[in-house]
């Protein structure tokens, strides 16, 4: 088994971290194995080096060698690219054509941004990495291949999981073993051994002196925070000993060519995600508020209605406790008490709706003082569907669930009766 300081020299891997050091040293550990790795960290940290050291120690070492950035591939062709298609199998197709699995049989495929994968073909992967067989679009013919899976991805995927973007089955599958590569900022002791590796290689690159930083400028390297990590770093010593005569850089030389520099590195404030059902804007807000004074306006009808029928208040008290306290809120034992040895307000509730008898003809109600809530009856039921249930509900309570009958009523096929039975689970 090589040393992690011949594989660094090797893939020319710089840095001395600890959590460094145990990426490369899980990376040789698995290598003479098949098992599936996924290789996690940020956008820009070297993730693609970790396949090559699986694959250069590993039994497959003199197979092939693929390596397929998932998210640069279009939805409609990922397929196609990765196990194949028959002539004929879509517009276009007018030969048969291997795909990536088939190519690298015996050999190693490194799935960069595995994440950015469509779900219908992580239902494809899984099968792969099951039990190794795959099918060309458009056939029908089971076909086998060997291949070891390398995955690589900068996105959370518990978070992708949640929102079922990824499978969590494939997930689990394809991180038998992971191996995580910490960011730059995590770094610091190894900032500027990078950035004077990058100046000596852009030195040798364009035929010019190698530039050097001061010590506030070496300051100012370790102090910013690389979001771009050692992609960002190697860019700007690109730019840096391109664009400079001096070659030695002040920190507000530096500076300059770090964007957002700076600005505060104060925590960010995450916006929680919002639930559905939340009444999180303001028309919903609103719809509430009119449905529960649409119940509380139906709760007083009742009650009105009760007195104008038994016209005995301390009796429609008592049965109605319970409803009453709902409408007026919760009071105290003894104001309670109070209430119901005098005569109570809500007995003098104007508006009797009588929805089962008609009012004594000497009743006149008082000036109209719920004319506003009267409205909302109007937007009982907004939505189609809660209108189409109610009525598919209601023809087959008539029917007594005969469901050719109930589709003749409501002037549908049977066939469709029964969609959409099974569709609203009725």
């Amino acid at each position: 088994m090589e040393s992690i300081q011949s594989i660094k020299q090797r893939f020319e891997l710089i840095g001395n971290d600890v959590k460094l050091n145990r990426a490369i040293e899980k990376a040789i550990q698995v290598a003479p194995t098949d098992i599936s790795v996924l290789v996690t960290g940020e956008s820009g940290v070297g993730k693609e080096s970790i396949p090559k050291i699986i694959h250069s120690l590993s039994h497959r070492k003199h197979a092939k060698y693929i390596a397929v950035n998932c998210g640069a591939i279009p939805e409609g062709t990922i397929d196609s690219e990765l196990f194949g298609h028959e002539k004929g199998a879509f517009t276009g197709a007018t030969q048969t054509r291997s795909g990536y699995f088939e190519v690298a049989d015996g050999g190693t495929i490194f799935l960069d941004e595995v994440g950015e994968l469509p779900l219908t073909t992580q239902v494809r992967l899984l099968r792969v990495l099951e039990n190794g067989e795959f099918l060309k679009v458009g056939s029908s013919q089971v076909q086998k291949t060997d291949v070891r899976i390398v995955a690589a991805t900068n996105i959370n995927m518990f978070e992708a999981i949640k929102k079922e973007k990824f499978r969590e089955d494939l997930y689990y599958r394809l991180s038998t073993v992971e191996i995580h590569l910490p960011p730059l900022r995590d770094r610091r002791e190894d900032i500027h051994l990078l950035f004077r590796k990058f100046a000596s290689d852009f030195g040798q690159k364009y035929k010019m002196p190698t530039i050097r930083l001061e010590d506030d400028a070496i300051q100012l390297l370790l102090r910013y925070r690389w979001p771009g990590n050692i992609r960002q770093l190697r860019n700007i010593a690109e730019q840096i000993s391109v664009l400079e005569e001096g070659r030695s850089i002040s920190a507000a030389t530096l500076n300059s060519y770090l964007p957002d520099a700076s600005s505060s590195n104060l925590p960010a404030v995450i916006e929680q995600s919002k639930k559905e059902g939340d009444f999180s804007n303001e028309r919903e807000i609103l719809y509430k508020v009119l449905f529960d004074m649409k119940g509380d306006l139906n709760d007083l009808k009742k009650l009105t209605l009760e007195l104008l029928k038994d016209n005995d208040s301390n009796k429609v008290q008592r049965e109605n406790e319970g409803l009453i306290r709902k409408i007026y809120g919760n009071q105290e034992e003894e104001d309670i008490e109070h209430e119901e040895s005098s005569k109570p307000e809500l007995l003098h509730l104007p508006e009797p709706v009588v929805e089962a008898s008609a009012p004594s003809p000497a009743y006149q109600p008082p000036e109209d003082r719920y004319h506003f809530a009267e409205e909302i009856e109007e937007e009982e039921t907004l939505s189609l569907q809660e209108k189409e249930i109610e009525l598919i509900k209601k023809s087959l309570e008539r029917n007594k669930g005969k469901r050719k009958a109930a589709a003749a009523e409501l002037g549908i096929s049977e066939r469709t009766l029964y969609r959409k039975i099974k569709q609203y689970d009725l």
